[in-house]
């Protein structure tokens, strides 16, 4: 194998290839990146056996066809660190040759038959969707997925397919974002499953144009995406995941709206003096103004006054300031609307078009 390549292209390969390989393995091949070089193409594939990649480069000058497996890493810096703009990549004597310029790597390499087989995307069945959508579905919603241990099915993204819409769902169990949109085509069949946050985090970083239609397709155990270079694939979760819907409420009592980049002013403000023991803001409402308190043991007392559109009986409500931090971060519009019935029920955030946001409120001391 024999190939010369822009180093600028490949080490945003081999950027993209070192997120999905695991530093070590029980199974030592997949801490490499597998080359495979055809006529006029150079492909990088890695994997951790939950998510995979291939990641192709056509603007290359193959020499000799063949493929090698190369240790991922070594690899990746040393091309990353490299001065010129071409980077040879040949294979001499089981050693995979790096040069560019006067500089040069030698790197041991192993069997390729011992890299684990990664299949390739299947159009068939699959549905179209503008990449930058894709990605703001799951901007919106991966920050609520769970990372505590606990539900499995909540440490992943509810993916949902029905009626023409994507959907997205993420909760873990305090709070849960939703949202969904329009798709043009492929969206006839019905479609549910749960993909991990990693998983769907690896499609949005290949998704390099936003404007790129590019393709979903859910298999029986995976989901893949594909853009017009990668293919990345991700193990489902087995799991039930909460009835969502059941948690959403259709209206509240109470309505309240705010400037969104005020409020996240104003919360970041009182939340300096709490602590992770005592992490709760209070807010509290009085003719058109919302008043956010908060304290500590250790710290002591903050608060912080805005205007505001309110409208039922407003009562005082407190939640996790880190939660509402993070959904008014994601804000899509300039006022952000918050609905509840009473202290106890959940407060709805509506953060944009088709975008929800539920928290659970807390318990404080007066």
């Amino acid at each position: 194998m024999k190939v010369l390549c822009d180093r600028e292209r490949l080490r945003e390969g081999m950027t993209l290839a070192t997120s999905v390989i695991p530093v070590k393995s029980t199974r030592p091949a997949i801490e490499n990146v597998l080359l495979t070089c055809t006529d006029d193409s150079l492909e990088l594939v890695g994997t951790d056996l939950e998510v995979a990649l291939r990641y192709r480069l056509e603007d290359v000058k193959v020499e000799k066809p063949g493929k090698a497996l190369v240790p991922a890493r070594i690899a990746a810096d040393f091309i990353r660190d490299l001065g010129g703009e071409t980077v040879c990549l040949e294979i001499e004597n089981e050693h995979c040759v790096i040069t560019s310029g006067p500089d040069r790597c030698e790197l041991v390499t192993i069997d390729p038959d011992e890299f684990p087989v990664v299949d390739r995307f299947d159009d068939e069945g699959s549905l179209s969707i503008q990449g930058g959508n894709f990605t703001k579905l799951v901007n919106r919603t991966a920050f609520a997925a769970a990372r505590e241990q606990g539900r499995y099915a909540m440490h992943g993204i509810l993916t949902l397919v029905e009626d023409q819409v994507l959907r997205m769902v993420a909760t873990d169990g305090r709070r849960l974002a939703v949202s969904n949109i329009a798709l043009e085509t492929g969206g006839d069949s019905t479609h549910k499953a749960i993909v991990p946050t990693k998983g769907m985090q690896l499609f949005c970083r290949v998704i390099g144009d936003p404007l790129e239609q590019v393709r979903v397709h859910f298999g029986t155990n995976r989901i893949g995406l594909k853009t017009s270079q990668a293919e990345v694939f991700a193990r489902l979760i087995d799991g039930e995941f909460p009835r969502y819907s059941a948690v959403i409420p259709e209206a509240g009592a109470t309505v309240i709206e705010a400037d969104a980049d005020l409020f996240a002013r104003k919360l970041r403000l009182v939340a300096n003096v709490t602590s992770q023991d005592t992490r709760a803001v209070r807010l509290s409402f009085s003719k058109g103004e919302m008043n956010i308190f908060g304290k500590s043991t250790g710290y002591g007392e903050a608060s912080a006054q805005m205007e505001v559109d309110a409208k039922g009986d407003a009562e005082d409500v407190a939640y996790n300031p880190d939660y509402l931090m993070d959904g008014v971060k994601n804000c899509e519009a300039d006022i952000v609307r918050l609905e509840y019935n009473e202290r106890t029920s959940p407060g709805k955030f509506t953060l944009g078009e088709n975008y929800t946001y539920v928290v659970m409120p807390i318990t404080i001391d007066s």
